[in-house]
């Protein structure tokens, strides 16, 4: 088979239809709906989700939660200091972290927030350009913890916000209404939840939806494009995720309706856990053991899915490895489901739906 080229998932996105700010209401984002078997078009918005749901269908979800993981600080000298957090590597204390200026701190500098809410030293630098932080908190407060006070909610780099925008706003919107925000994982949200209002996930539990959690730590290489000449030799991100017992049974048959997953995180997880596992273990489900593992499954055509019949996204950026998965997702051949994305999204561009983390959805039937 010849490598596929990253060029067939390129496409011109205007800057104006790039959302910088969430709708009015979660729910009242716009819904393209892609039948994949009559391969028809219709435009409603997210509130009328219900009526392409059934009794038994279950919503599998991402609960992470988005840590306000950007911080700033002040180096001795007064320099200016900006320390993104990425995930724990020792128990909380070091963080893998990306800073700023990288060059100007070498291992052993040293920075610190003007209130003395915390401190961090330079403890190592890895070859892709992060760095290993240990941070000492008063008291030993875990630095998520300082980071729900101080952070900045770490937005993607194409919506626009003043340095320091600490927006109620966005702390509320770029943040699912199910999150788990007593765990604190993600550095970007699992935007296709960001739609669902209490009303709305109250409306499809009384109509005999279920949901089914599943927790995948968002990582920055979601928002990492394609580089290569060819799919093939993208290298991915890995992300950590977990499903719970329950979670993992429900993939399986006896199935009372079909899966339905909530972005492509939930795809991610969903389909790295089944690429090892044909059937649920009774001893995981005897005693509610958790899977969990890092994905690091690249999804692209031609893909078969084994555990998503339904999915919900958003529309994203061209050359992404999220286009990639969509595509596969529409048809389980090489080239029909790239030509069919690359038509959907033209409609979509025409129609002036708004694109990427803030913008609007689409249910893929």
């Amino acid at each position: 088979m010849p490598p596929l080229p990253t060029s067939l998932f390129d496409y011109e996105l205007p800057p104006g239809l790039i959302a910088q700010t969430p709708a009015a209401r979660r729910d009242h984002s716009r819904l393209l709906v892609v039948d994949r078997v009559s391969r028809t078009l219709s435009h409603r918005t997210f509130a009328d989700l219900e009526e392409f749901l059934r009794p038994g269908d279950t919503l599998f979800r991402n609960n992470a939660a988005v840590l306000p993981a950007r911080l700033r600080a002040q180096r001795p000298t007064g320099g200016q200091v900006e320390c993104f957090l990425l995930r724990p590597v020792d128990g909380g204390q070091v963080w893998r972290c990306l800073v700023k200026p990288g060059k100007k701190l070498p291992m052993g500098a040293t920075f610190s927030h003007p209130t003395g809410a915390f401190s961090g030293e330079i403890v190592a630098k890895e070859p892709d350009g992060s760095a290993q932080v240990r941070f000492t908190t008063r008291e030993g407060e875990p630095i998520t913890s300082v980071a729900g006070r101080l952070g900045e909610v770490p937005l993607p780099p194409y919506i626009e916000r003043p340095a320091g925008s600490r927006r109620a706003e966005d702390l509320e919107r770029y943040q699912t209404v199910y999150a788990d925000r007593a765990h604190p994982v993600a550095v970007a949200a699992p935007t296709a939840g960001l739609h669902f209002t209490p009303e709305l996930l109250a409306q499809l539990t009384a109509q005999g939806v279920r949901t089914a959690e599943v927790t995948l730590h968002v990582g920055l290489g979601t928002f990492k494009p394609i580089t290569t000449d060819s799919i093939e030799e993208h290298q991915i991100h890995r992300e950590l995720y977990e499903l719970p017992a329950t979670t993992q049974a429900a993939l399986f048959p006896p199935l009372p309706g079909r899966r339905i997953a909530v972005g492509t995180t939930t795809v991610r997880s969903v389909e790295d856990f089944l690429s090892a596992h044909s059937a649920p273990t009774a001893l995981s489900l005897s005693k509610g053991i958790p899977h969990c593992a890092e994905a690091g499954i690249f999804i692209y055509p031609p893909r078969l899915f084994r555990g998503v019949d339904v999915l919900i996204t958003n529309f994203h950026q061209p050359r992404s490895t999220l286009l990639c998965l969509t595509a596969a997702f529409l048809s389980p051949g090489l080239t029909d489901g790239i030509a069919w994305l690359q038509e959907i999204y033209a409609e979509a561009k025409a129609r002036e739906y708004r694109f990427l983390s803030y913008g609007d959805a689409m249910l893929i039937l």
